[in-house]
C-alpha cells in the first residue's frame, strides 16, 4: 500500500523568524507518522530549516534545483548544495516556474535529472492550464510533460521520484477540482505510467497541487489514486495545514 505525502510550498513568503517559527509550529504539532510530510523552503531560510527538522518526522524540500551541475550559472543552487544542507525533496516544474520564468519541459526534465543524481527526491509538477483543458489538451499536455523526463532518464528514474499534478486553472484563483475531476487526471498519470512499468506505477506517490485547503482535502485524499498534496497557501499556517495534514 503506497504511503501518502503532504508537501507544504512556502514560495516566496516569510522572513527568518517565521519560517523558524513555523517550522517549529509544525513540528510540535506532529502526533502521528501515518504519513509523510515535508515543508519547501526558500533557498535562503533552507540552512535555519534544516536545523529546526532534524531528527523530527518532517522533512525538507527545496523549490527548485539547477538544471546543471556546477559552473558558469550565476543565480543558480545546485543538487549538490541543497544535498549538503539536508534536501530530501526538490520541486521541479512547479507551474509558476513554467509560466513565469520560462522552465520548459526540457530544462524541467535536467532539474529532475540533476537532483536524482545527489539523492534528491524530485516532485515532478505536471498540469494544464484553463485554456488547455477547455480544449481538450489536458491529457496530452500531461504526457508531453511526464515523456520530457521518460526520455532523458528512463521510466525506471520514477522509482525515487513523486509527481504533482497541478490544475494551473486551479491554483491561487479560489478554484478547485472536484474531488472526481482529481481522481480522473491522477488515475490517467497512473496509467500512463503502468503502460510503461507496472509495479512503478503502483508505488509513486502522485499528489494533487491545486489549492488543497483543510475543508476539502479529506474529500480529495480519500479517492482511490491521490496519495496526498502539494499545498501552497495553508502550508502557511502551521495549524491549517496539519489539519490537512491529519485528513489524510
Amino acid at each position: 500500500m503506497r504511503r501518502s505525502l503532504v508537501v507544504g510550498n512556502w514560495k516566496m513568503n516569510g522572513t527568518r523568524a517565521s519560517s523558524e517559527s513555523l517550522a517549529k509550529g509544525i513540528v510540535a504539532g506532529l502526533v502521528s507518522d501515518h504519513a509523510d510530510i515535508a515543508v519547501c523552503a526558500p533557498y535562503v531560510y533552507l540552512p535555519y530549516i534544516a536545523e529546526v527538522v532534524k531528527g523530527t518526522e518532517l522533512a525538507l524540500g527545496s523549490q527548485n534545483v539547477a538544471d546543471q551541475a556546477s559552473g558558469a550559472y550565476t543565480g543558480e543552487i545546485s543538487a549538490t548544495m541543497l544535498k549538503e544542507i539536508g534536501v530530501t525533496y526538490a520541486l521541479v516544474g512547479h507551474s509558476e516556474r513554467r509560466s513565469y520564468y520560462g522552465d520548459t519541459d526540457a530544462s524541467v526534465a535536467a532539474r529532475f535529472k540533476q537532483a536524482q543524481e545527489q539523492g534528491i527526491i524530485p516532485i515532478l509538477c505536471v498540469g494544464e492550464t484553463l485554456e488547455e483543458r477547455e480544449q481538450d489538451k489536458t491529457f496530452s499536455v500531461i504526457n508531453k510533460q511526464l515523456d520530457a523526463v521518460i526520455d532523458l532518464v528512463g521510466i525506471a528514474s520514477f522509482d525515487a521520484a513523486v509527481i504533482a499534478y497541478e490544475p494551473v486553472w486551479a491554483i491561487g484563483t479560489g478554484k478547485t477540482a472536484t474531488d472526481e475531476q482529481a481522481q480522473e487526471v491522477h488515475y490517467y498519470i497512473r496509467q500512463y505510467i503502468a503502460a510503461k512499468d507496472q509495479v512503478i506505477a503502483d508505488k509513486i506517490q502522485i499528489l494533487y497541487g491545486g489549492s488543497a485547503k483543510p475543508d476539502n482535502a479529506k474529500g480529495l485524499f480519500a479517492m482511490p489514486d491521490i496519495d496526498g498534496g502539494l499545498i501552497g497557501g495553508a502550508s502557511l499556517d502551521a495549524e491549517s495545514f496539519l489539519k490537512i495534514f491529519n485528513s489524510i
